[in-house]
């Protein structure tokens, strides 16, 4: 997410939440210019006479009067009568008609510093530290305290839409056959709920965190998780891991669900979890050597069935884990929020579990607490089926990902910032020339933009992989023809610029790919068959991103990662710091032409020649020591 969206929490007394703040709606943007952006976005993006073709059928739809025009007016009056005229339609389209499984596909990974405990009591009380956090954090969130965020860089001093976090303890993914539910807890019939749910040895236990209208101490909730663990390990309570089924593709855990919900027994532990207000998961040893890149794989996948991969409810939004080897992090299904607020709340908790750790943790309770409570379950045969299958894809999902954590440490953000270009431009023009090496050619990038600036907005995409990053990368990667040094300064000063400006429309709501899938929306309500704009084969290859990108800077000890979205696809996602870029980048084994390692190579070849360029362009600038010929590290 680039640079002038990064937000910033103010504590001033005159910063109250979003309920307090107006933010404006999104505005619908010009189809004309629209349809304009997509012919730029996509000219150099595929061959000459397909282009040709495309242009004529943009040409049609967009005709005085014709049905581009007639769509675009629909458009407009859904916008008057919803809060946000894209919302629905983007919610279904990115996450709740996706069948894909969430591990590695959907569920991004936040990870955590390493942990050393020593014994079990030190991984508990960090569980319970970090619990009390949570209820710290949502008691902000159930008072509307939550002070607000405004918007940095270029575009400063917006206050921005505050009700995604309304989601993060509040919210479940639904299954569905063909279309998933989120649920939101909105209802002022059912109570608020006041338990989290534990899992252990793939057990799930119910823990109150409030008992008779008082919160438990963190010396309560550790005395509480010391039964959970102790219970757990009790191998003749042991009941099937019904967690897996939440790995499985989302139609058939559909399926799965419904043969539970059968039965009554199934039905109350099914609610107790979809009802929670988080998921913690307390971990076994992951038995692997704790790197960035292998911590990274524990919490994306959890290892796969045999380590901690059934440990897991992927549907409930934050999943807290805490491993016995000190691999701690967070799980997060995606669609209630953006990477951004979920790396707000998790920096909140790290800052409350670093204060408190000096504080001494009060006694607990005289009064003896009730036992935390097993979930149970009922499994028929249909169930044990569907557990053997969704294991063994689990398994080959956690064999097909390729994955590295590569630190990029010649130089930072601040090197970029003195260079007065944004780091975010920076790093996506390094991105299309780490791609155009590996591959010879440029694809439709994905960088997520947040529109958290209007109401009810989540993000569109900044496309990168514009005209004159193409024309930098093949002056940069020598094609053939030798190009002089101001020549390459110039294509990389238009480069910068194109992926600034691009950025700046994004968060202004000027995008194009939200006012194109809205415009293929109501299309899609209104008539039988879709525009031929819509099913032409450039309107499809702009909706597979190869490259799927994203900025998401932390300010404590951690980094963010997630899985491609395409089979032959990259995900990257990449963290600036002052002096170092952390890259993490994925794809699938099963695709022959991508290589994780390859693209981590490359990057580091681009950053390396890009500087070089900064200081031709700049002989002023002081030039760090080099570390030439450094092959990609796995952190």
């Amino acid at each position: 997410m680039p640079d002038l969206e990064k937000n910033m929490q103010k504590n001033e007394k005159d910063t109250g939440s979003k309920d307090e703040r107006e933010v404006p709606k999104l505005p619908v943007p010009p189809l004309q210019q629209t349809l304009g952006m997509y012919l730029q976005c996509m000219k150099h993006l595929v061959p000459e006479e397909q282009f040709k073709k495309t242009k004529a059928i943009v040409e049609k739809f967009g005709i005085p009067g014709g049905l581009g025009e007639s769509l675009q007016h629909m458009l407009e009056e859904r916008s008057e009568k919803t809060t946000n005229w894209v919302f629905s339609y983007w919610l279904d389209d990115m996450y709740l008609n996706n069948r894909l499984a969430l591990p590695v596909n959907s569920s991004p990974a936040i990870i955590f510093a390493r942990q050393c405990f020593k014994d079990v009591n030190d991984q508990l009380r960090f569980a319970a530290n970090l619990i009390s956090g949570v209820q710290d954090y949502k008691a902000l969130l159930d008072t509307h305290a939550l002070p607000a965020d405004f918007s940095r860089g270029q575009l400063s001093g917006h206050p921005l839409c505050m009700k995604q976090y309304y989601g993060l303890f509040s919210s479940y993914r639904l299954p569905g056959r063909t279309k998933d539910t989120l649920v939101a807890q909105k209802s002022n019939v059912m109570p608020e709920p006041e338990h989290i749910i534990v899992a252990c040895n793939n057990q799930f236990f119910v823990l109150d965190v409030v008992i008779n209208f008082r919160r438990l101490s963190e010396g309560d909730l550790f005395t509480q998780l010391q039964k959970i663990a102790k219970m757990a390990e009790n191998e003749e309570e042991m009941l099937p891991p019904i967690g897996l089924l939440t790995t499985d593709g989302r139609t058939e855990w559909a399926e799965a669900r419904m043969i539970l919900m059968k039965d009554s027994t199934n039905r109350d532990s099914l609610d107790m979890i979809e009802r929670c207000i988080c998921l913690v998961c307390l971990d076994s040893p992951s038995r692997v050597e704790l790197s960035d890149t292998n911590m990274a794989l524990q919490m994306l996948h959890g290892g796969g069935y045999h380590k901690n991969g059934a440990n897991r409810w992927y549907d409930k939004p934050m999943q807290f884990v805490v491993g016995r080897d000190g691999l701690c992090g967070t799980v997060c299904e995606h669609s209630p929020f953006d990477g951004i607020v979920m790396v707000q709340c998790t920096e909140y908790l790290l800052r409350h579990m670093k204060e408190s750790s000096k504080k001494l943790v009060r006694a607990d309770s005289v009064s003896e607490l009730p036992a935390p409570r097993r979930l149970r379950w009922k499994c028929s045969p249909d169930i044990q089926t569907h557990l053997a299958s969704a294991a063994e894809k689990l398994q080959r999902a956690v064999e097909n990902l390729d994955f590295i954590a590569y630190k990029f440490e010649h130089y930072g953000k601040e090197f970029i910032k003195k260079q007065k270009i944004s780091p975010d431009a920076y790093v996506q023009v390094a991105l299309q020339l780490a791609f155009y090496r590996c591959h010879r050619r440029l694809v439709p990038t994905y960088e997520s933009a947040s529109l958290r600036r209007f109401d009810e907005g989540r993000v569109d995409n900044i496309r990168s992989a514009t005209s004159e990053a193409l024309a930098f990368v093949k002056a940069m990667a020598g094609d053939k023809t030798a190009v002089s040094d101001s020549e390459k300064i110039q294509k990389f000063k238009d480069a910068i610029a194109a992926q600034t400006n691009y950025s700046v429309l994004a968060v202004t709501g000027m995008a194009i790919d939200n006012h194109l899938l809205g415009l293929r929306e109501v299309a899609r309500e209104h008539f039988k068959e879709l525009p031929e704009i819509f099913t032409d084969e450039t309107y499809l290859t702009s909706n597979r991103f190869i490259l799927s990108t994203s900025q998401v800077p932390t300010t404590m000890e951690m980094f963010c990662c997630y899985g491609p979205v395409v089979p032959n696809g990259y995900g990257a996602c990449y963290n600036p710091q002052p002096e170092h870029i952390l890259f993490c980048i994925s794809s699938f084994k099963e695709c022959e032409e991508t290589s994780s390692g390859m693209l981590a190579k490359a990057v580091e070849e681009s950053l390396l020649a890009m500087r070089d360029l900064c200081h031709k362009c700049s002989s002023t600038t002081a030039k760090p020591p080099a570390k030439q010929g450094a092959a990609p590290q796995l952190q």
